[in-house]
């Protein structure tokens, strides 16, 4: 039997203003598990089914039954980009097991099709500091991927709350329209946070997290977002923003993690644990097969 383990990191995306187009990997991860059957009864979630039909459809390599499981690390429904993980790593071990036919932009390209967007499928492809741009609004066009690694002096503090929040009701919230002037300022707020990290002039991202386009209105659901933010800039952070559609919120630091992740869950008042960690620059990767020694005792 055939087994593959792709390891798949977290993301945290939109990283504030950068709604749908920016994104970071983290080195948190999930491991996803395929192995070729020689059986074809085995069900598998839709999310899992989905990727297969997809691959083997732009692959045009004939479909072969399999097994699929997943060590999961990455809290779901959080804004982490967990269902992101388990597409791509059920993509990207569908591929090695077929020969890899498809090359790696194409497989984040069926990913963020998948997904429907593509800020974190983009990070747990290539790793580090990702920016998307291209794919809205163009029938058949594909998206172009900027790609920068991130330093590990640069934390990323995490408070995870008790509460899920599901991608489709965080959209639902948001308005069809903002004003000019809304959108003028979070596009100068996307453009200073992404030359801030690209240029690993890191200090420069303070004040550079605000957001109009989608934070002030999922605020509804997780009515204490702007407290832990406030909290996480009054213990030091650089700033911090609700990761993805949330309900996680991520801030980022230079020092003082520990100090600013104690801050966010005494702002919170609900349970939730903290993670402090860093940039993954690697991108999902295939982990080394197992090899077993037998010794035979006479």
């Amino acid at each position: 039997m055939q087994e593959i383990t792709v390891r798949v990191p977290a993301s945290t995306s939109n990283l504030g203003p950068g709604f749908d187009c920016l994104g970071v990997a983290l080195r948190i991860y999930n491991d996803v598990t395929v192995a070729r059957r020689a059986s074809r009864q085995h069900l598998h979630p839709r999310i899992v089914s989905d990727a297969a039909h997809r691959f083997f459809k732009q692959s045009r390599r004939r479909a072969f039954p399999f097994s699929c499981s997943v060590t999961e690390n990455i809290p779901r429904s959080r804004g982490l980009g967990s269902s992101a993980t388990i597409r791509l790593g059920t993509l990207l071990a569908l591929n090695r097991l077929s020969g890899n036919p498809l090359d790696r932009f194409t497989i984040f390209r069926l990913c963020t099709e998948l997904e429907g967007h593509p800020d974190n499928a983009a990070p747990e492809t290539f790793g580090g500091f990702t920016i998307v741009s291209g794919s809205r609004g163009q029938p058949n066009a594909h998206p172009a991927v900027q790609r920068f690694a991130v330093s590990p002096q640069l934390h990323f503090v995490l408070f995870i709350p008790d509460l899920e929040i599901r991608t489709s009701r965080a959209r639902n919230v948001l308005p069809s329209k903002i004003s000019h002037i809304a959108a003028v300022e979070n596009c100068a707020n996307a453009c200073a946070l992404t030359a801030a990290l690209v240029s690993h002039d890191y200090q420069k991202l303070r004040g550079a997290f605000a957001d109009h386009l989608h934070q002030p209105f999922r605020a509804k659901l997780i009515p204490f977002l702007p407290c832990v933010i406030a909290a996480a800039e009054k213990a030091g952070a650089l700033g911090a923003f609700l990761s993805g559609s949330g309900s996680t919120i991520a801030a980022v630091a230079l020092n003082s993690s520990k100090k600013i992740a104690a801050a966010m869950a005494r702002a919170a008042k609900i349970p939730g644990r903290t993670i402090i960690t860093h940039a993954d620059n690697r991108g999902a990767y295939v982990l080394p097969i197992r090899s077993w020694r037998f010794s035979i005792r006479n």
